[in-house]
Parts: structure tokens; sequence; C-alpha cells
């Protein structure tokens, strides 16, 4: 039964997070039915599969709100701001009451806050309506618009594990047969003999005939919890009650007896000779067979635990390593047939690595909607008009990273809201709309992935935020700081420039956070800002965690590996060229290029080699020359965390294990650019 109810809490975060999507929806188109109808759905699902695994708390909370969008989709009640704000506070309960260590007694507060809320609403809007059905709302029906009698033709073929779910096809029989008149017909071709037959398969499936008055959403609906544990067909085969024309059935069992199976196009012509007999009034009507399947017998999809894909990444690690220890060997021994072999083996265990790696990825579109929900809060506590625009939110990310990254981003678009957009009177005096923009984009550069939060707001003072780290004495005030120096200043652990603490920021915790989070996913954050025009964070992300493609080189006798998605070209120098220049600028075909001598850098001795590498690497927007003795090649390398004694250091990002069992550091080439020689004062000459 835990394994049901895992399953249930899985599903129903799902379910609540496509329900917040909806609001915001319906928000934006408040007449728009499909959308109230999905509402709907989803608040039907959640109660009748909260009751079923003993969720009876979520069960009675929904069925509440699923009497409030019954009486909104059948235009009793009109959708306002009112309802939203119940129904997203209760997405929020939803959730609370999914999770085990919930503090019970805020949560049920909430409920019997919402409760009452719900209730006002109902009685407030239907207080001039006598009839029997409205006056008792405690009681949830499927309320459709009364229909005359049609008639219906179901094929239900249940899997053979379906039994094992705790699921009983009988049940789902009498079900149909309350809606209507029902004919059944089983059919048990399929049971194996009694040697093989195993009795917790479902070997049976049926044929049913149905008239009814009832939508065909009501008949779906009866098979809301096994669309995926069956192959379920519904078609309309008449506007009218066949079962009123008495060889209707009969005609039925001979067709099933000769045929077996049921051809849905010879089911149409019967069903329209027999409405011919039946009335020639009706012969003019429109007659529709229109259902398709609504469950397919293919699996497009599966779902998978997110821990079992994370072991897999780590057997993929692991045989990357266990490769690369094979293609050392080949080539010690010059085997030209194991050389063929480990080549190809390569190839396999790269392409799995991909294969695994796009496994992994999901959409920002996923997380979108608690954005969504972040600017309509803030906006209304704020009283600013503020609206979010999302740009290449199909962009995927690995799971790991997505997840490092919400809270940043969540951080970002908070700061936006209260400090980077003016009010409405401020907006319009500057000359600005009243309503004003932020804007979440992503796309993919290379091997990066790039995640930006663009505001039109005021943007970012730099003189004010100069005075503030005076005065906070992070900076002294004779320091000749340029504007990207003094923009990084934001992420400064306690830096603020807000006069006033509020709930929302002015408490100097925010940015310092940003920075902290997304350098631990092995990412960058970059602030660009105009004085009246708004503010831009750029955050740059890597594809994946865990195996990177690298370039292996040594210096002295230490092996290290940089990342090649961040390397332009490689050339080799003279040494005496290296020494003898001037600001560290060497001339390469006619190009010259800054560089750093990591020899000298990381304090190891001189030389006696006569020619280096210059690596190049692209750091923003320019092009700089790391220096080392020799590059060996390629390199796919298992990341490697390097343990709590070397959590601080920032320019080694990891470390990983060569086929010999020799370590080799992983270097951050834009950490270390920024770290050694303080690369912004050296070539960037723009200063306050």
């Amino acid at each position: 039964m835990k394994e049901f109810k895992n399953k249930f809490i899985d599903e129903a975060k799902e379910l609540i997070q496509d329900l917040e999507k909806a609001l915001l929806a319906l928000e934006k188109n408040p007449s728009d039915s499909d959308i109230i109808e999905k509402i709907f759905r989803i608040m039907h699902s959640l109660k009748g599969e909260g009751s079923m695994f003993g969720f009876e708390t979520i069960s009675k909370f929904t069925h509440n709100l699923e009497n409030v969008y019954d009486l909104i989709r059948n235009k009793k009640i009109k959708v306002n701001k009112d309802i939203l704000d119940i129904t997203l506070e209760s997405v929020d309960v939803l959730r609370n009451l999914l999770e085990e260590n919930k503090d019970e007694k805020n949560v049920n507060n909430s409920i019997i806050d919402i409760n009452n809320r719900i209730q006002k609403i109902i009685s407030v809007n239907t207080e001039n309506n006598n009839t029997k059905e409205q006056q008792n709302l405690s009681i949830i029906e499927d309320i459709e618009q009364t229909e005359k009698v049609k008639t219906y033709y179901v094929s239900f073929k249940p899997k053979k594990d379906i039994l094992k779910t705790g699921s009983n096809p009988i049940f789902l029989l009498d079900d149909l047969s309350a809606l209507g008149n029902c004919k059944v017909f089983p059919h048990f071709e399929n049971i194996p003999d009694i040697n093989t037959l195993n009795p917790s398969n479902c070997y049976i499936y049926w044929d049913i005939f149905m008239a009814s008055n009832k939508g065909i959403n009501t008949i779906i609906d009866v098979f809301l919890f096994v669309d995926n544990l069956a192959t379920i067909e519904i078609h309309k085969i008449s506007d009218i009650n066949l079962f009123n024309e008495t060889s209707f059935i009969g005609i039925i069992k001979e067709t099933i007896k000769s045929e077996r199976k049921i051809n849905i196009d010879q089911l149409t012509d019967l069903t329209r000779e027999l409405e011919i007999i039946f009335t020639e009034k009706d012969s003019k009507k429109k007659r529709n067979t229109g259902l398709a399947k609504t469950a397919d017998s293919k699996i497009s999809s599966i779902r998978v635990s997110s821990q079992k894909l994370d072991s897999l990444i780590n057997r993929v690690s692991e045989l990357i390593t266990i490769q690369a220890h094979l293609s050392l060997f080949a080539n010690q021994n010059k085997n030209t047939e194991l050389e063929a072999i480990t080549e190809e083996m390569e190839k396999i265990s790269r392409d799995l690595r991909d294969d695994i790696f796009s496994i992994r990825l999901i959409p920002l579109e996923t997380s979108i909607t608690r954005f969504y929900r972040l600017v309509r809060e803030l906006s209304n506590k704020l009283k600013k008009d503020i609206i979010l625009k999302t740009e290449g939110t199909d962009t995927e990310l690995d799971k790991n990273i997505l997840e490092g990254i919400t809270e940043p981003l969540m951080h970002i678009m908070r700061n936006s809201i209260d400090h980077g957009i003016e009010d409405a009177e401020t907006r319009i005096k500057a000359g600005k709309p009243k309503q004003s923009t932020i804007t979440l984009k992503a796309f993919y550069s290379g091997t990066n992935i790039f995640i930006q939060v663009i505001d039109d707001g005021a943007g970012i003072d730099i003189n004010k935020i100069k005075q503030s780290a005076i005065a906070k004495g992070f900076i002294n005030k004779n320091n000749n700081l340029n504007n990207q120096e003094i923009l990084n200043l934001i992420f400064k652990s306690g830096f603020t420039t807000s006069q006033a603490v509020t709930d929302i920021s002015g408490r100097g915790v925010g940015m310092d956070v940003v920075k902290q989070k997304i350098t631990e996913i092995r990412g960058e954050v970059d602030i660009e800002s105009t004085i009246g025009k708004g503010t831009t964070i750029t955050i740059k992300l890597p594809l994946t965690l865990s195996i990177i493609e690298g370039l292996l080189m040594k210096i002295e006798d230490t092996l290290f590996i940089i990342p090649i998605s961040s390397i332009e070209k490689i050339y080799q120098v003279e040494h005496t060229k290296l020494v003898n220049t001037f600001n560290n600028i060497v001339t390469v075909n006619n190009t010259q290029f800054p560089f750093y001598y990591l020899r000298e850098e990381f304090d190891f001795p001189e030389t006696t080699l006569e020619t280096e590498q210059l690596i190049i690497v692209k750091y923003k927007e320019k092009k700089i020359g790391l220096i080392v003795d020799n590059v060996i090649g390629e390199y796919q390398a298992v990341l490697k965390p390097l343990g709590s004694f070397f959590k601080d250091n920032e320019i080694i990002s990891g470390s990983s294990i060569l086929g010999d069992g020799t370590v080799a550091l992983v270097l951050d080439t834009s950490k270390i650019i920024y770290k050694f020689s303080n690369y912004n004062k050296k070539f960037n000459s723009t200063t306050v």
C-alpha cells in the first residue's frame, strides 16, 4: 500500500502544479470554459484519488473547492479575484498536506479559514436561488447539462496487471450501469490453461453498449483512475436510445458472436439503419461517431524516480572511468584488435552518456508557474502593475541544476519587484508605461545555458551603491573601482541600499545567497544596469554537473583539466617570448593576447622548457591566454568533489580519476582569470 501512496503523492504533485498553472491562465481569461473544465477535472481527480489512497483531508478539502468550480462551469457564478486568491492559497495548502513533516496546526487553521471563505462565496452567490440543488452544496454531484438519451459503445480492455494496483474492473462496470441502460459482453478467449493461469492477472475484456442522458465526460470520468492501466475506446454511436429498438441487442449479440471484435465502421452503418427504422423524423439529424481512443495501448512515457536516474548516472560515470583505463591499456600494449574494441567501447560509452543526460533534462517551463505566482502576489502586495514575460522556457536543464537555480531566480525576481520596478506614478512621470515588465529568458550558447532576468525598472545607481558600501565598511572611499566591481558589491553578504526593513527585502540577505547557490552548481552570475532603463542579471550554467568534455594538460608533474567548452584555440609559444613581455601581453599570428602564466601563479619552480602551450579561453567578451607546460589531449572527465577540506577553493571545481589511477584537477578558467592578477583592473579601464 505504501508503494501506491507514494505513487499518488507523485501524481498529486503534478496535478497540483497543473492546477496552479491553469489558475494563472484563468486569471488572464476568466471566461475560458476549457480552462474552467480543466480546473474542475483536476480537483475531481485529487478528490477521488485522495479518498482511494487514504488522504481523506485532501479529498474533503478539494471537495469544497470543487463545489465552487462546479457552479462556475455551470455559469451560476463568475470567476473573480476573490475566488482566484482563495484557490491559489488552496494550492499551497494541498502541497503542505502532501508533506510528511508538515505543521499540522497551521495547515488545519488554513483549511478552516479557506473553507469558511468558500462557504461565504457560495452563500453570497446562491442566496437568491431557491432550488434544492443549490441549497444542498455539501453534496458533490457530476452536474451536467441534461441531454436526451444517446447510445454509446465502450471497449474496455484492462492490462494484465490492473488487479495488482488495487483496481477492480467489475466496480467500473457497475459504475457504468448506474449511468443508464447498459448491456455488457465479456470476452473470455484470452484466459489460459489452468496450469499456466496466474490468479493475480486479469485476462477478461468487455464490450459495453449503453444508453444514457449523461454527457460523454461522465463516461470518461468512470475510467479516470485506470486510463493508464487499460485500453479504452468510447464512441457515441447514436443520438437516440437504440435500446428502444427491440432488435438492437439481438443484432449486437450476433455481431459479437461472429466477429468477436467490434468493427466501429460496421457498427456505425448498423446504427444508421436502426435509426431509420426507429424514426423517420430523425433521419436528417447529424450522426456523429466521433470520440477517439481515450487511452492508447502504446505507452509513450514512463515515470522513473530521480534516485534511479542518479544511480544510473553514477554507473555511467564509473563506466567512463573504466573505459579510460581500457584505452590506456590498449595504447600501452599496441594490440590492433584491442584498440579497435576500445574505440568502439569509447563510442558506445559516449552515446550512453549523452542518452542518460538527455533523460535527466527537464524544461525550465516545469518551474515557471511559481515565478508567475511570485510576480502576481508581490505586485498586488506592493500595488505595482507588473507582468512576467517568458522566452525560451522550453530550454532544458539537468534536473539537479534546475533544482539549484530555482531559489536564486526567486531571489532575483523578488529584488527586481521590490527595488527595481518603480511605482505607477513614478513611471508615468518618467515617460514610461504604467505597466512594467519582467522578462525571464533562457537560451543555449555553446555547451552552456544562459538564464536572464530583465526588468524595465529604474536601474541600479552606481554612486548609491558605492556610498552605501563605504558607509558599511565594505570598501574604502579611496578605492578606485570600475562600474562592474561596484555592481558586484551587491553580492556581498549583508549589503543593502534599502533604508527600511520589510518582509520582502532590506535585510541584506538575498543576492549573496544567489551567488553562493549559483557557484555551488558551477555557474556564474553577471549584472548589467542602466539608470532609468532597467537591469539585466545573467546566469551562466553548465549543461551538466557530472561529466564534462575536457582538455588534459600538465604543469610540472601535476595534471589539470580545462572544460573544452571554454577553449578557443591552442598555440605553441617559445618560452623566451613569455618571459620578456610587457604587462603579460604576447603576440601570436599578429594578434595580441593578455595571458596568465599558471606555473608562476601556482608557485611551481622555473621551467627549463624551450616551448610552452598558450591556451586561449573565453572570459565574458574577452579572449585570455593561460600558459601550461604541454597539452596531452581530450578527455572525458568524471567530476569528483574535492572534499570539505577544499570546499572554499574557488579556482578548482573538482577532480577526476584518470585511467591509470592518477588524479587530475579540474580548473574553473573564469575563476582563475577573475581571482589571479585582478583581471578587471588590469584589462578594463572604466572607473567611477
